[in-house]
């Protein structure tokens, strides 16, 4: 295998699923007041390979509007695939969050890859 590729289908066991991330539902909370506050609701955690995209035209022009594109990769299980795109994903170690933008599950159901971005509104992290 070459050096710096990701291929999760080609090892047995955690392989290169090397990141910790968590999967984050939005919540709407009603405040009392007749107001609805959406708040973000962990589901689950897991471990994720991540892969930044580089290269073609739309991922640079992304990137100079400060966001970078990713896939990321985790193993197939319910909850990972009960994950839609109004959902986001959290990087647990470092604390950025990304929009997930498409779920595909792989034909053998083994593996879901995802487009994730970072840098789009409402993904933010906040304290409280």
């Amino acid at each position: 295998m070459a050096t710096g590729a990701f291929r999760p289908d080609t090892r047995a066991g955690a392989g290169p699923l090397r990141e910790k991330f968590a999967f984050d539902e939005r919540t709407v909370i009603d405040d009392g007041a007749g107001n609805e506050i959406g708040t973000w609701t962990e589901r689950f955690r897991t471990a994720a390979g991540l892969l930044a995209l580089r290269g073609g035209e739309a991922v640079q022009a992304a990137r100079l509007e400060g966001r970078q594109p990713y896939i990321a990769t985790v193993r197939y299980s319910s909850k990972a695939a009960a994950v839609t795109t109004d959902w986001r994903c959290r990087d647990v170690r470092t604390g950025k969050a990304f929009a997930i933008t498409t779920h595909v599950p792989r034909p053998r159901k083994d593996y879901i890859d995802m487009l994730i971005v970072e840098g789009i509104a409402g993904t933010e992290v906040t304290d409280g």
